[in-house]
C-alpha cells in the first residue's frame, strides 16, 4: 500500500473536506512515539521543523489554523536540562504545570504536554502575544516499542537524535475576545452595572402622641416604642377604618 504524503515543501496539504484534529493521546502514541522509534507513521502529515529557528508567524502553514511540527529540543546550557526556546524576535515561555497524557484504555501515562506562550523581546521584559504552543514529549521506557502491530524497525535507520530530544509541537494563534472583554481581563475591573434589588424599609409610627385627629399618622423616628411594626397596608387600612370607630387605630400588618 502506498504511503500517504500530505506534506509538500513543509506545508500540510489535505484534500478538500479533510481536517487533521488528533487527540493528545493520538499525537503521542500514533505519531510522536512512532517517530522516535522510526516506525511508519499513519500518514506523512507532520513535517520536521526546528520551531525555535523561526518566529511563530514565519513557520510554514496557514496562520489561521493549528499547525503541527516534529522538532528537537536544544539544551540551553551544556550540562543543564533547560531548553533553549529563543527565536529571532522573542522567546517561548512555559506557563502553568505540565499535563499528563494518559491512554483511554488502562490509564497509562504515555506523555506530557507543556503549554508555552510566545513573548516579543528579550526576557524578562518581553511583551506577551497571543501565540500558544503545546509541546508534547514522550514518557516511556526506552525499551518499550509501539504496539498496534507495527513492523520491526530497520536498525540501519535508527535516529541520530536522542529519544528525549524529540517533541511534537502544536502551534496556534489564540482568538481574541471583544475589546471591552480584553480591557476587563487586563485591568481586572468589571464595568458592568449591577443593580441591587430594592428592599422595602420598615415604617415606624408614634402611638404615644395624643391629640391627633388624623389617624394616618406620619412616620416617626426608629427610636419610637413600636419597633415591631412594618409598613401600612393601604387597602386593608381603608377597609378597616370604615367599619371601626374613630377611636380605633389603623390596621397594621405585624412582622411574622
Amino acid at each position: 500500500m502506498e504511503k500517504l504524503n500530505f506534506v509538500k515543501n513543509g506545508v500540510l496539504r489535505l484534500p478538500p473536506g479533510f481536517r487533521f484534529h488528533p487527540t493528545d493521546e493520538e499525537l503521542v502514541v500514533q505519531y510522536l512515539k512512532r517517530k522516535v522509534f522510526s516506525y511508519p507513521l499513519p500518514a506523512s502529515i507532520i513535517p520536521e521543523v526546528d520551531v525555535c529557528k523561526s518566529d511563530p508567524w514565519d513557520l510554514p502553514g496557514d496562520l489561521e489554523q493549528e499547525r503541527y511540527f516534529f522538532s528537537t529540543r536544544e539544551a540551553k546550557y551544556p550540562n543543564g536540562n533547560r531548553s533553549n526556546r529563543a527565536t529571532g524576535s522573542g522567546y517561548w515561555k512555559a506557563t502553568g504545570i505540565d499535563k499528563q497524557i494518559v491512554t483511554s484504555r488502562g490509564n497509562h501515562v504515555v506523555g506530557m504536554k507543556k503549554t508555552l506562550v510566545f513573548y516579543r523581546g528579550k526576557p524578562p521584559h518581553g511583551s506577551r502575544t497571543d501565540w500558544i504552543m503545546h509541546e508534547y514529549r514522550l514518557v516511556t521506557n526506552p525499551q518499550t516499542k509501539p504496539s498496534n502491530g507495527a513492523p520491526e524497525k530497520n536498525t540501519s535507520q535508527s535516529p541520530v537524535v536522542p529519544m528525549e530530544s524529540w517533541v511534537l509541537c502544536r502551534i496556534f494563534l489564540k482568538k481574541r475576545g471583544s475589546k471591552s472583554e480584553e480591557e476587563n481581563l487586563q485591568t481586572g475591573v468589571d464595568h458592568a452595572v449591577v443593580r441591587k434589588p430594592r428592599i422595602a424599609k420598615p415604617v415606624f409610627y408614634d402611638f404615644m402622641t395624643k391629640g391627633r385627629a388624623n389617624l394616618n399618622l406620619a412616620p416617626a423616628s426608629s427610636s419610637s416604642g413600636s419597633s415591631g411594626i412594618t409598613e401600612v397596608s393601604s387597602n386593608e387600612s381603608d377597609d378597616h377604618e370604615e367599619n371601626s370607630s374613630c377611636n380605633s387605630f389603623p390596621y397594621f400588618r405585624r412582622k411574622q
